[in-house]
């Protein structure tokens, strides 16, 4: 009987249950403890999802059959997480972002390195159908050599429709940091790594209102970016929670020399995926080549596949680590005036097979 990977989560918060059927899905990890500050909370989780244990956080990291943390904590405590995974001898996978600030971020690389342990991170949507039919007409030359991508994710805020907001104005959250992960992570794959980027930023309102309570914005909701790619494409990004009027922008393009690129939504595993070549005057829908049906986990399960094969894994803590420097980079060089160029880079991850099964990962 094939080995299955032990998985323990620490954080019992909302995006809890999206992760147990996601990594429910595939045969090679079984989510066997789950842990909050909150004992309560992790109890009812585990009764809600069967989940065979509920304990303290403490107790989670001690346990020696849990093999992968997954640490779905807030962001603030993503960095001091992850590390202690890592201390504890357990590899590591969050939600996203990978911390807060470079700072925080670097140790958990370090010590994974040292430890001979993996530290993995969210977004793991580009694992999905949608953009890894992007990726494969890509590295099919669908679109000639790409020269240009954009990227917008625009709207009114969190305050409209989540319970306590707070979190999205203060260190930590704001729209690039809450949102970038995914469209940064979804053009480091189709795309390669980022060799500088420029940036303006904004705080359009020193306050915002949710139903229950006043916030004072303590980061940027407005982000415009120039990216640009160490193989010589362009980008443009827009990341903002100031836009009450709605907008005609595309969420994600890639142009290159014989054809454009309409991807879907990177925030979802599925499509539509669209395709217009150099001469023809209309958009053609493509088929997906990977399976949509895939959901959040499929980066944990990539992950215990990597570490069973000796391979690296695909949502790698040093992509994660790379997207957080380009987020972090767009305000610095606001606030610098000036072109930042990244101190990091990272692998462009592995394209997943064509023709893959539901549940399969190799």
């Amino acid at each position: 009987m094939n080995h299955k990977t032990k998985v323990g989560v620490i954080g019992c918060g909302k995006i809890f249950g999206q992760y147990v059927e996601g990594c429910g899905a595939f045969g090679n990890i079984q989510i066997v403890a789950c842990a909050d500050l909150n004992r309560t909370a992790a109890e009812a989780k585990a009764k809600e999802f069967n989940i065979p244990r509920a304990c303290s956080v403490e107790e989670l990291l001690r346990d020696p059959e849990v093999e992968i943390v997954l640490n779905l904590t807030i962001p603030a405590a993503h960095a001091e997480i992850n590390l202690a995974a890592l201390d504890a001898g357990k590899h590591a996978y969050a939600e996203k972002p990978f911390a807060i600030t470079t700072a925080e971020a670097k140790p958990a690389l370090d010590a994974a390195v040292k430890r001979k342990l993996r530290v993995g991170c969210a977004p793991d949507t580009f694992l999905g159908g949608g953009i890894q039919t992007c990726r494969k007409l890509i590295d099919d030359g669908a679109v000639g050599q790409p020269v240009a991508a954009t990227a917008f994710m625009v709207g009114q805020g969190p305050e409209r429709w989540h319970p306590s907001p707070e979190f999205f104005y203060k260190p930590g959250g704001g729209p690039m940091l809450d949102m970038g992960p995914y469209y940064l992570t979804a053009l480091v794959n189709l795309l390669g790594p980022v060799r500088r980027v420029t940036g303006s930023t904004r705080v359009s309102f020193p306050e915002r209102h949710s139903p229950n309570q006043t916030i004072k914005v303590e980061v940027p909701t407005h982000y415009s970016g120039a990216i640009d790619f160490a193989d010589g494409a362009v980008g443009t990004i827009i990341m903002s929670f100031d836009v009450f009027g709605g907008h005609n922008l595309p969420r994600l393009e890639i142009h290159g020399t014989e054809g454009s690129i309409s991807a879907p939504d990177p925030n979802i595993f599925g499509g539509p995926v669209r395709l217009r070549r150099k001469g023809e005057k209309d958009w053609a829908d493509v088929p997906l080549t990977h399976s949509d049906k895939v959901g959040r986990g499929i980066g944990v399960a990539d992950m215990a596949s990597a570490i069973a094969k000796k391979r690296p894994h695909r949502a790698s803590g040093e992509l994660a680590y790379h997207v957080l420097e380009i987020m972090s980079s767009f305000e610095e060089s606001s606030k610098a005036g000036r072109h930042v160029t990244l101190q990091s880079t990272c692998p462009r991850p592995a394209a997943l097979p064509v023709g893959l099964q539901l549940g399969e990962i190799d």
